[in-house]
């Protein structure tokens, strides 16, 4: 049996760190049954970044905000304004995170994060990965054994310090 298409939705316990926009883009996807990936087919985007954009943690662009009042057919000028100005990044949940998921990325961090640096060090020199300078993508893959595995990807342009 195939699997049902099953859509994020806006968890209400953290709707008032959102943007005001935030609710009536996930009320209209949600009533459209639009994935992030049918949305970022749509804008020409990748479906983390366009889930960004619905957390308020990336900038529109006006294309951006066209493109998502026609599909989601959500006035534009209900959310422009705030999607076109600079994101308040870093404050949708709480830290550390609770949601389970989230703190798994985290731990992520946390428990290997040190030997990504050192591995990153020996490859690049003394610098940083940006993450503004980035994309990242999320896929599916099942092995042989059909168990499934999340892979994420992430692609961040080098920087090194300078000297100074």
């Amino acid at each position: 049996m195939a699997q049902q298409q099953r859509l994020a939705t806006l968890d209400s316990s953290m709707a008032d760190r959102l943007p005001a926009y935030s609710r009536s883009l996930f009320d209209a996807k949600t009533e459209k049954g639009l994935t992030f990936e049918a949305i970022a087919q749509h804008l020409g985007r990748a479906e983390v970044a366009v889930a960004a954009l619905f957390y308020g943690q990336a900038q529109a662009s006006a294309e951006d905000v066209d493109r998502l009042s026609s599909l989601l057919g959500v006035p534009k000028e209900a959310i422009a304004a705030q999607m076109m100005g600079f994101p308040d990044r870093g404050r949708s949940g709480p830290m550390p995170p609770v949601e389970p998921l989230i703190y798994r990325l985290y731990e992520i961090v946390q428990n290997y994060g040190y030997s990504f640096k050192a591995v990153m060090n020996e490859k690049f020199g003394d610098g940083i990965m940006s993450a503004i300078c980035f994309d990242t993508k999320v896929e599916k893959e099942v092995d042989e054994t059909d168990t499934t595995w999340v892979v994420i990807t992430l692609r961040g342009k080098w920087l090194p310090f300078s000297r100074f």
